[in-house]
């Protein structure tokens, strides 16, 4: 698409209301949830409208709608249906509890802590959310801190960084997809190039995890449930989307598999009948329509934020920043960063700077699995150190139902994860690499 003039630091305005209308409502409202991110996409795209009016209405409509039928938009929310779907059923069937089951059976009682974060870094890469991580795994975590006597806030900054973790890694995240889908990239490609930023960072933060667990008493921990076969077969679809995943099969024919799958496996186990999985792909798929519809109003004011000239300005503004391939993924890494610190939603981070990413990638000559894994690792740290963020606001929401009062700043500071995280990226731009041109 072709811009039609070049009004420069003009054609960025939407982007500036937007912020405005978000971060300053949210500001004065003292709550980052209290305006829906469809309106303030609405208002946005409202002000690209009346931006330019020597262009007919009609002609901007065009523009706009193109951007949001963009082919990488279409895709990443038809990946988002299954992926939603997947997921609501699997947790119907029970395949959520018997996987946290399974993974604390792994693992010994010494090293709970530990195991937490394992057992949390399991279950998003599975299910690949880190909110419903969260959701899932914090009661548990939090009566496993209270029965070895351990901080509560160490525990929930276990659960929230391994949530974080998984949401990187998984194949079937928003995050992933997005990232993926911008940059053109195989999804085990950037899984692959992901694992050199967060399996370092992983390894290390068990290891203080163990270290900090260790001398807990656990004597007065609770037995937990026997594993049974039918845990063994609530699991199967997990495994069976993650292996096809990675080996390289294309996620949607993946995910509809696991679907199908998942919905055998929960009918013969008589954990629901066949109508009462056709209503949880229903919820599940409902489930994503605000991210749906979003992206859909991301990639429309992307296109009239281009058609205005305003993504030229900006590129020449950063090339004046960057040099060479390192400059180029420390630009894209600020840029994701800057987007996520304001919108509050990694995901929607991803998509308003992917398409810049993919033309700053294309420029110098960058890997583009490595601009991708970039995008989603720079995001998802973010998204995990700031109090206004859904993770950490879901933990704590979920700590205050069982009585325990716990600060966002108590959290973050043992997000030690998150924090290992920003030295592994810094280290994977810096360290040189035969690989990192395409």
């Amino acid at each position: 698409m072709e811009k039609k003039k070049s009004y420069g630091l003009i054609a960025l305005l939407p982007f500036l209301v937007f912020l405005v209308f978000y971060l300053g409502l949210s500001i004065y409202k003292n709550d980052f949830y209290s305006v829906p991110m469809p309106i303030a996409f609405i208002v946005a795209s409202a002000t690209a409208f009346m931006l330019e009016w020597k262009t007919k209405l009609n002609d901007k409509v065009e523009v706009f709608a193109k951007g949001m039928g963009d082919s990488n938009i279409m895709i990443m929310c038809l990946v988002f249906i299954l992926a939603g779907a997947f997921a609501t059923l699997a947790k119907e069937m029970g395949a959520v509890d018997a996987a946290v089951r399974i993974a604390q059976h792994l693992i010994p009682a010494k090293m709970m802590l530990c195991g937490v974060f394992i057992v949390s870094c399991f279950i998003s890469l599975a299910i690949g959310t880190s909110c419903g991580t969260i959701a899932t795994i914090t009661p548990i975590a939090l009566g496993l801190a209270q029965a070895i006597g351990l901080p509560i806030e160490l525990m929930i900054g276990a659960v929230v960084g391994g949530s974080m973790f998984g949401d990187n890694m998984s194949m079937i995240s928003d995050t992933t997809i997005a990232a993926t889908r911008t940059q053109g990239v195989a999804m085990h490609d950037k899984f692959i190039t992901n694992l050199r930023i967060a399996l370092p960072a992983a390894i290390v933060a068990i290891v203080l995890y163990f270290f900090l667990g260790k001398a807990s008493n656990v004597s007065n921990m609770q037995e937990i449930q026997a594993i049974t076969s039918t845990d063994i077969c609530l699991v199967l679809p997990y495994i069976f989307v993650l292996i096809f995943a990675l080996v390289g099969f294309n996620v949607m024919p993946v995910l509809f598999c696991g679907i199908v799958m998942t919905s055998v496996i929960g009918i013969l186990c008589k954990k629901f009948d066949f109508f009462t999985s056709l209503g949880a792909m229903g919820s599940g798929s409902l489930g994503m329509s605000e991210t749906l519809i979003v992206a859909l109003l991301a990639g429309g004011l992307l296109g009239l934020i281009r058609y205005y000239g305003g993504i030229d300005y900006l590129l020449q503004k950063v090339n004046n920043f960057i040099r060479g391939t390192k400059g180029c993924e420390v630009g894209v890494a600020g840029i994701v960063s800057a987007i996520n610190l304001i919108t509050a939603n990694n995901t929607v981070a991803i998509v308003i700077a992917g398409p810049v990413a993919r033309e700053l990638s294309e420029k110098y000559n960058c890997n583009a699995k490595r601009i991708a894994s970039v995008l989603d690792v720079a995001s998802c740290i973010i998204q995990g150190l700031i109090p206004y963020g859904a993770q950490i606001l879901i933990a704590i929401g979920v700590a205050k139902t069982q009585n325990f009062d716990i600060s966002a700043l108590a959290v973050i500071k043992t997000m030690y994860y998150q924090m290992l995280m920003i030295v592994a990226l810094v280290a994977f731009i810096l360290i040189p690499s035969k690989k990192n041109k395409a």
